[in-house]
């Protein structure tokens, strides 16, 4: 038997408190939807659209376990504009396996980014990161992922244990089904503390202080024919986004 850890939530009314502290949270779906102002049957509408993900052609570990969206945007104080699609770039020095790649996705569809909590979900963040790093545009990255058992086994992070290269990471979980696995890990970037713990509920989020933690995931199995783990990551960064010069 492997032990499963419950995640370690933090109120919604702390949440400044402890990304200052600890350089991470982790927030219930209704700490969620308070924050965003949205109620959970907003967020329960973008579902859907984890069913039409385009297969990750640049897995370099040979895999077929991992299908993905990307598209990109500028947040300030009131706004959430959609950039010109780009291409998702990390240098080597954050991401070991993919770094230096120029890798294409299919864009997010209009089905996700015209829902009302799509903009809710965008700002909210941005204003409590711009508490933490005074920034008034925030150049956001927004990956859609499914991560499945049809190969055996699925890694969400088979890069390991990492940072993105960017200020803050929000990592929503949207969905678990007939899987086992997938733990998260969080580790302190310059010291020996970490915790781990398994996000469970749709619309549970981890947010992370890119530059005091690293994190992963651990890979997934099925437990009764193909499964699969969904969620939403995105990435603020200030100041432009990742491989522009």
């Amino acid at each position: 038997m492997v032990a499963t850890f419950s995640a370690p939530f933090t109120p919604a009314d702390h949440l400044q408190t402890q990304l200052r502290e600890r350089g991470y949270a982790v927030l219930t779906p209704d700490s969620v939807a308070l924050l965003c102002g949205c109620d959970l049957d907003e967020l329960h509408a973008l579902e859907p659209s984890w069913n039409d993900l385009s297969p990750d052609l640049y897995l370099k570990d040979g895999g077929n376990y991992r299908r993905r969206r990307h598209s990109c945007f500028v947040v300030d104080d009131v706004a959430a504009a959609q950039a010109p699609h780009r291409a998702h770039w990390q240098s080597q020095e954050y991401n070991a396996l993919h770094g230096g790649m120029r890798r294409w996705f299919e864009p997010m569809q209009d089905e996700v980014l015209t829902q009302p909590a799509w903009t809710k979900l965008l700002l909210s963040l941005g204003a409590q990161f711009t508490q933490l790093k005074p920034e008034r545009r925030w150049y956001v990255e927004a990956h859609q992922f499914r991560i499945d058992t049809s190969d055996g086994i699925g890694r969400p992070t088979p890069e390991g244990a990492h940072r993105d290269g960017v200020d803050f990471v929000a990592v929503f979980l949207v969905g678990r089904h007939g899987i086992k696995g997938g733990e998260t890990r969080v580790f302190e970037a310059a010291g020996p503390d970490g915790q781990r713990f398994t996000l469970a509920e749709p619309w549970s989020l981890l947010l992370l202080d890119d530059a005091r933690v690293i994190h992963e995931s651990t890979p997934i199995q099925p437990v009764d024919g193909e499964g699969h783990r969904d969620t939403l990551v995105l990435t603020y960064r200030a100041g432009g986004f990742q491989g522009d010069a």
